[in-house]
């Protein structure tokens, strides 16, 4: 099978970072933005090309993995943490 291409690798890069942003819980978001970008920065650096094609295949099955469990977080998300921007709030139009 032939290595992954750039384009298809930038494109799981940024379908991931979007699942990534995508949870709800501050925690997660970070750990997996993290994860993300670590694991894209071993895709970059590898040279074998057959070392090159496992990663990315496994890259796209932790992908799908990531969006069941932002869906999920998502349905289930609490309260935004101190750390987090929080929403100003909000104020009545007529006063």
């Amino acid at each position: 099978m032939a290595p992954p291409s750039c384009e298809s690798i930038l494109h799981l890069y940024g379908a991931t970072m979007r699942t990534a942003r995508s949870f709800s819980s501050y925690n997660f978001r970070e750990y997996f933005l993290r994860r993300a970008k670590s694991t894209f920065r071993e895709m970059q650096r590898e040279k074998d090309a057959k070392r090159l094609t496992m990663m990315y295949e496994n890259a796209v099955k932790e992908h799908t993995v990531l969006q069941r469990g932002a869906i999920v977080n998502r349905l289930y998300g609490g309260w935004r943490l101190v750390v987090e921007n929080q929403k100003p709030a909000r104020t009545r139009g007529d006063t």
